[in-house]
């Protein structure tokens, strides 16, 4: 039995990742931000956590992890005139929550795929605006997953010798709780005008992509990055 270690695993696409990881008989070592079941509380705006989960992490796996996914998120506007001061703390924790706590992680993951002499996947969740950018408020958000694609290639050019596979996946809007005030406050259905699909993608969608990733893309497939946008960006 593979174990999994999935951040963000409490609601909206981790949650649905979770649910579809165990229906193929995986464990899954769940991260969120608040302990429930199954779930370590791990606030990735602290520094500490992601070392904290990862140590926890393996504890309850007993000693090994088969498979990191980076899914866990922040998406919050921070606006151009907002004071110097605001604007750079969240640009630094959106950096933090959704980049440096992913780098964190897949760097624990490799080294102790290393330490074992065997191979493993990371499964990133990103984001088509780290493609095409996003709104004059979600400059951190872009850059965040930006940096998680570039992080991505990396991982899969430097250590697929040692059989370590990287995977990212790059959704536009996703319903989700997270992107719903989003989509509303830019005006919801007209918001759709720019995807060619008609409709935002479903959390079900994008753990089934995960899934894959996960557990089934061959080999060869490593570095590859899977967008998910209804054809709002095709490249």
């Amino acid at each position: 039995m593979k174990t999994i270690l999935l951040t963000g695993a409490s609601r909206g696409i981790g949650a649905a990742t979770r649910t579809a990881l165990e229906a193929r008989g995986v464990r899954v070592v769940g991260q969120a931000t608040r302990a429930g079941p199954g779930l370590i509380a791990a606030d990735f705006a602290d520094p500490q956590a992601p070392h904290g989960l990862w140590e926890q992490a393996l504890d309850e796996a007993g000693g090994t992890i088969d498979v990191l996914v980076n899914n866990a998120g922040l998406f919050a506007a921070n606006a151009l005139d907002a004071s110097d001061i605001g604007w750079l703390d969240a640009w630094e924790d959106t950096l933090r929550i959704n980049l440096t706590s992913a780098a964190q992680l897949s760097r624990f993951a490799v080294r102790h795929w290393q330490e074992r002499g065997v191979g493993g996947r990371i499964v990133h969740v990103a984001s088509r605006a780290g493609h095409r950018g996003d709104s004059p408020a979600h400059w951190h958000y872009a850059a965040a997953k930006g940096g998680m694609l570039a992080l991505h290639k990396t991982i899969a050019r430097q250590y697929a010798r040692d059989g370590v596979l990287s995977f990212a996946i790059a959704p536009g809007f996703t319903d989700t709780d997270m992107a719903g005030d989003y989509l509303a406050s830019r005006g919801g259905p007209g918001l759709l005008a720019d995807i060619p699909l008609g409709r935002v993608a479903t959390p079900g969608e994008i753990a089934a992509m995960i899934v894959f990733c996960a557990l089934d893309a061959p080999p060869s497939m490593t570095g590859a990055t899977l967008d998910a946008n209804g054809a709002s960006y095709v490249r």
